[in-house]
């Protein structure tokens, strides 16, 4: 019951909004509509992906490699595809969500996307505007927090408070 206060927060502040401003009401649904448009394709990928995940991906090799006993191989898997990973970030969304249900450690998801901060193909381009010191240094640093960012994350959010 609790994840839907917030829905209904939001449903209230359109429906006010709608009786007192319809024109940026108007513009909101406008907005969302065409948002919705453009994300459409992406959302049906990602379900098409999670379809795929269900089927071939067993949550005991999630368990066994991303779980409570993964150890340094779990920290390199998240921050490998963390950096090897493309596209909005809310596509990751749902697929990391079905990966924690299905028993992924909480700071592996943090740290995957902290990761996400360093991209290969822009590597080349920051190389040639700050020099390739500054850039293994940022590197380095963004990694090592993201594994640090994980673990806080870890340490600070309760899982059964979902």
């Amino acid at each position: 019951m609790k994840q839907y206060y917030f829905l209904a927060l939001m449903a209230a502040v359109y429906i006010s909004i709608y009786f007192t401003f319809p024109q940026l009401f108007n513009e909101a649904l406008e907005g969302t509509y065409s948002i919705l448009l453009k994300v459409l394709p992406i959302l049906i990928l990602v379900f098409i992906f999670l379809f795929l995940f269900e089927l071939f991906v067993k949550p005991e090799k999630v368990i066994k490699n991303l779980g409570e006993h993964a150890g340094i191989k779990g920290w390199f898997f998240s921050i490998g595809t963390g950096i090897l990973s493309s596209g909005p970030m809310y596509v990751w969304y749902p697929l990391l969500s079905d990966l924690k249900k299905s028993g992924m450690r909480t700071s592996f998801i943090s740290t995957f996307l902290y990761s996400r901060a360093v991209k290969l193909p822009l590597l080349p381009v920051m190389v040639h505007y700050f020099g390739i010191t500054y850039t293994a240094v940022l590197a380095i640093y963004m990694l090592g927090t993201s594994v640090i960012v994980g673990s806080l994350t870890e340490l600070f959010v309760n899982d059964k408070d979902r």
